[in-house]
């Protein structure tokens, strides 16, 4: 049986935090996702062998069994040992305490039905599903209990306008066509959870659930930070220097006025209460929406212009 190293897979080190596991796997999974690799073959299995990865290095349990298995096989391996003569018995489907693993146990590969069409790996099945212990024997002899399919995560990238207003994604599963929304107000690293549209249960079990991490792409005009926004408005030396209005672009789509005191100094921040992101969980209410004066220096002055620029300097004794 072929061993699988996980942290290879994620392109991780073994060190590496779950923070740093999870960011590689959403980075492979958006790279070899079915949906942007059509007819892709190998992208597919690729994608599965990314997600069979992530459902072992982010689970501490898990992890810790396959860190412990690991060192093992190696050792057995190096010392000249034939996979076909490894005592599978004591580590089949059992956690580091004796127990049994939580998550999906497999007893039989009809059951192998994932959230794309595939199921787990041989060797993931030994390991943590089967109960039995053969590795040689399709994974047909063992005994498993009902349980809950496995839980999948699958990154969707949605613009800051998105973000302000919801959105929805068409999610095309086993066959099923599912229209989901993203709430207002969600941010990168939000989770929605689809009940049921994760893999099949197994022996009865109730299916899976799917989980949507939110990323939010960059935005040319707004900048967040939690759920207040910073633009830059552009203000000229008139308005700057003799109060005014100027123009300041929402999320919403519509413009609001911002009153320009006279005198107003180029970086001055003003505050727009309200005009930010709504809170997840609570659309009525908002952040707040911060406007960063630039000030814009005329061009292309005409002579009396620069006249009465010198006259400005010479009665200020500059």
């Amino acid at each position: 049986m072929e061993y699988k190293d996980y942290y290879k897979i994620l392109e991780v080190p073994r060190e590496a935090d779950g923070k740093g596991i999870k960011k590689a796997f959403r980075r492979l999974a958006r790279k070899h996702h079915p949906d942007a690799n059509k007819g892709n073959q190998a992208a597919e299995e690729k994608f599965k062998e990314i997600n069979e990865a992530y459902e072992v290095l982010s689970d501490p349990e898990k992890r810790r069994m396959y860190d412990r298995f690991g060192s093992e096989w190696s050792s057995y391996q190096r010392a000249g040992g034939r996979p076909e003569d490894f005592d599978w018995g004591r580590w089949t489907g059992m956690s580091p305490g004796g127990g049994r693993v939580g998550g999906v146990q497999y007893g039989d590969f009809d059951d192998l039905q994932g959230l794309f069409g595939g199921g787990f790996s041989d060797f993931f099945q030994q390991l943590f599903g089967t109960g039995s212990t053969n590795p040689f024997d399709g994974g047909r002899s063992g005994y498993a209990r009902s349980r809950k399919g496995q839980n999948y995560e699958q990154p969707v990238t949605i613009t800051l306008q998105e973000a302000h207003q919801g959105a929805k994604r068409l999610l095309q599963l086993s066959g099923r066509r599912l229209e989901v929304k993203i709430p207002q107000g969600a941010a990168t690293g939000t989770r929605i959870r689809i009940a049921g549209a994760g893999a099949a249960g197994v022996r009865g079990g109730a299916a899976g659930d799917l989980y949507l991490v939110v990323e939010v792409q960059p935005d040319a005009r707004f900048e967040r930070r939690g759920d207040d926004l910073h633009t830059e408005v552009v203000v000229d030396l008139y308005v700057a220097l003799l109060g005014g209005e100027v123009a300041v672009p929402t999320l919403s789509g519509r413009s609001v006025m911002l009153r320009i005191p006279p005198e107003t100094q180029n970086g001055e921040v003003f505050r727009l209460r309200g005009k930010g992101m709504p809170h997840l969980g609570n659309v009525k209410q908002h952040g707040d929406l911060y406007a960063k004066a630039q000030v814009q220096l005329p061009q292309h002055l005409t002579e009396k212009e620069l006249q009465l620029f010198a006259e400005l300097k010479d009665s200020r004794g500059k």
